[in-house]
């Protein structure tokens, strides 16, 4: 039986400070802040630890912007979910309201976890859920609308398993803030939206992607463009093209030098 500690939060209510976020939810991914943009990243040990390090987490790409993410203790999140997570049925799956291809109004009444990135209510939503051994966080970002910008229309997901920090950028649509990066803390695995229109420029997706630095990048959300407009973004960063829809890996497996994994499908 899975066990579950879940802390969501739906309403106008304003962000928190980083420090005030970092002791309420057991994040090992959070940068505390003391002055913004100097933010120190640390990973925590102790109690906080969610899975011993080493172990494999599973990630397969889906369709669109769904990627499946498996922890080592089984469990199953699927993001930007709309319908199609994969076999077997997800335990948590993410959505933001930006298209439907992102979400679903009927979602299978067997996944016990939907979280909506956005709050229907109004104001920021705010989740917070521990399954076995993955924990789940959003950091909302706005989106734009007929009327301009929607505040807090969408959430950028961080799923933290076996020590690993993995980010969802979701259907982002601006650029982020030195406050938006504090929050989202460190991540090993960043995955991207690379249409370069209906999302983000494709600049400026590759200035967010070379700040944050993570080991592994895994674009998402592409259409008929080529993938090589997306990369000449990131000259720094090595490219590994596979025939596999999915890989394994793990704290200890991370690459050292910042690697774009283009999955087949993508």
């Amino acid at each position: 039986m899975l066990k579950v500690l879940a802390i969501t939060i739906l309403g106008s209510l304003p962000l928190l400070p980083v420090a005030a976020v970092a002791q309420m939810v057991p994040s090992t991914c959070h940068a505390v802040a003391e002055a913004v943009p100097s933010a120190t990243f640390v990973s925590m040990t102790g109690p906080t630890r969610l899975a011993q390090v080493g172990e494999d987490v599973t990630i397969t790409y889906v369709a669109h912007a769904t990627y499946r993410i498996e922890s080592p203790g089984g469990v199953v999140a699927a993001t930007d979910f709309a319908g199609m997570g994969g076999s077997p049925t997800p335990d948590i799956v993410t959505m933001n309201k930006a298209h439907s291809s992102h979400n679903t109004p009927f979602p299978d009444p067997a996944i016990a976890h939907v979280l909506r990135g956005w709050n229907p209510e109004g104001g920021p939503a705010r989740h917070a859920l521990t399954v076995d051994d993955m924990y789940v966080r959003n950091v909302p970002t706005d989106i734009r609308s007929y009327d301009g910008m929607e505040p807090d229309g969408n959430s950028i997901f961080i799923f933290e398993v076996a020590g690993l920090c993995i980010g969802h950028l979701g259907h982002l649509h601006h650029r982020l803030t030195d406050s938006d990066f504090a929050q989202i803390g460190r991540l090993d695995i960043v995955m991207v939206p690379v249409d370069g229109g209906l999302t983000m420029s494709q600049e400026g997706m590759g200035e967010i992607t070379e700040r944050l630095r993570s080991s592994i990048v895994l674009p998402m959300h592409r259409f008929s463009g080529p993938i090589e407009r997306f990369l000449a973004k990131l000259p720094d960063f090595a490219v590994d093209m596979r025939d596999e829809p999915g890989f394994t890996v793990s704290v200890r497996t991370l690459p050292r030098t910042p690697t774009v994994i283009v999955l087949r499908g993508v």
